[in-house]
């Protein structure tokens, strides 16, 4: 099956892998489902050296339930690459059964907050199984596409993510809603796969090597541009171990510029401008102007150049 040019087919069939890999029925003679397997719907037990739960450290996944680590689909371990710390909010871009999310909760502690957000129903169930049964209150979960985060600017210390953001139709706008809902010197730090520059064409159009997490990786270059082009900083992109012929698993690391500002230190602003504005809210609060707690942070008049909302030409 070729790969559909329409983004909302696209997103069907992935939805309805990752549906599949919720609800499957995992016995002593299966392993859990995976989006992200080319060669299937089902991990074999050659490509969870690859992809799952083996690549944690047994310390957390003695934390966890097993349905939790057996519906585990990623490709690497971003909780070992995101340095969380108490008190932080982590978000998860397609959080699956939850186990990045749940090892999230417990490093930033109950002052801290992981959201997990997913677009498909049997994820979210299988999601909130798993947190009633390790025992963990710290967590939000959110119903919704990558592409368009429901949080608002600057809320984010930290973004995760494990081998879903090769599965987007839209990359570069997962990336611009990344860097809009971190914080000034908040940190992206995910896994994904990266393809290399001569995947051949039979590969890139293959939809099972698509669904599988390979056909719509990006590759080193690509990705790296896509991640400066959404304002995000000190880009650095390390090669883990190979998942396919033509492409490996990768630790994606980025900073969102600025910081706290030290006591003091005067604040400067520069002049908004329409694609700023733009940026202050997210995509679906567009269309009916600012989401009110966004309207103190850039959509008064006295943050707009034009003295309209800026979310919405003519508001």
């Amino acid at each position: 099956m070729s790969i559909p040019t329409d983004q909302t087919e696209l997103r069907d069939i992935v939805r309805a892998k990752y549906a599949a890999a919720a609800t499957v029925t995992v016995d002593e003679n299966a392993s859990a489902a995976s989006c992200c397997s080319a060669d299937g719907a089902i991990i074999t037990p050659e490509q969870r050296e690859q992809f799952g739960s083996p690549l944690y450290e047994q310390e957390d996944r003695d934390q966890l339930p097993d349905a939790a680590m057996l519906a585990s689909l990623g490709c690497g371990n971003p909780i070992a690459i995101a340095e969380l710390h108490e008190g932080e909010t982590v978000l998860d871009l397609g959080s699956g059964g939850g186990i990045d999310v749940l090892l999230s909760a417990k490093r930033v502690g109950p002052t801290g907050l992981a959201y997990g957000l997913d677009m498909t129903d049997e994820m979210l169930d299988l999601a909130r199984q798993n947190q009633a049964e390790a025992g963990v209150t710290n967590v939000q979960w959110l119903r919704a596409h990558i592409e368009d985060i429901p949080l608002p600017r600057d809320s984010v210390d930290v973004i995760i993510s494990n081998c879903v953001i090769n599965l987007s139709g839209d990359k570069a706008q997962v990336l611009r809603e990344a860097a809009r809902v971190l914080k000034p010197g908040g940190r992206f730090a995910v896994s994904d796969v990266v393809a290399d520059p001569d995947m051949d064409d039979a590969t890139r159009s293959d939809m099972q090597a698509y669904t599988g997490c390979i056909a719509g990786a990006l590759t080193r270059d690509e990705f790296t541009d896509a991640l400066q082009a959404a304002g995000l900083t000190d880009v650095s992109i390390t090669e883990t171990h190979r998942v396919h012929s033509s492409a490996a698993s990768a630790i994606v690391r980025a900073t969102k510029p600025g910081g706290p500002v030290a006591t003091g230190q005067a604040v400067v602003t520069d002049a908004p401008t329409a694609e700023t504005a733009a940026a202050c809210c997210s995509s679906s609060a567009q269309a009916t102007c600012c989401e009110p707690s966004a309207k103190s942070e850039c959509c008064d008049s006295a943050k707009h150049a034009a003295g309209t909302c800026g979310c919405s030409a003519g508001a």
